[in-house]
């Protein structure tokens, strides 16, 4: 596949680019089976800061994988739910955990391995 500019050329890249990343993961994780408040999925995420977690939230609105809803209230307030195109990630996040189940211990070692032989 020839490289369009500024797409990958690799599919997997490609996809991972839609849900992959520091918080995207964390985000998805815990919209899976519930709506939650900003505030609600923050608390949840632990460690990320307001600013970062809109603009996650905005580019997983963006691919469709998120929906932003907003109640007509005083104060008002927003939700966010995770769409049906997560379900058909489903066997694919299952798959990312048994690899990582199988493989951590052996990930870990090699990390350790390299850290030991590459001091910072």
């Amino acid at each position: 596949m020839s490289k369009d500019a500024g797409q990958p050329s690799c599919p997997i890249a490609q996809t991972l680019g839609v849900f992959a990343g520091k918080w995207k993961p964390e985000i998805l994780w815990n919209l899976k089976d519930q709506r939650l408040r900003f505030n609600e999925l923050q608390r949840a995420v632990g460690g990320v800061s307001q600013k970062m977690l809109a603009q996650q939230l905005r580019e997983l609105q963006r691919d469709g994988l998120v929906k932003r809803i907003q109640h007509q209230s005083i104060p008002p307030h927003v939700e966010y739910e995770a769409t049906s195109l997560i379900k058909t990630l489903e066997p694919i996040f299952g798959e990312l955990e048994r690899w990582y189940k199988d493989n951590a211990p052996t990930v870990r070692r090699a990390q350790k391995k390299y850290a030991k032989n590459n001091p910072s």
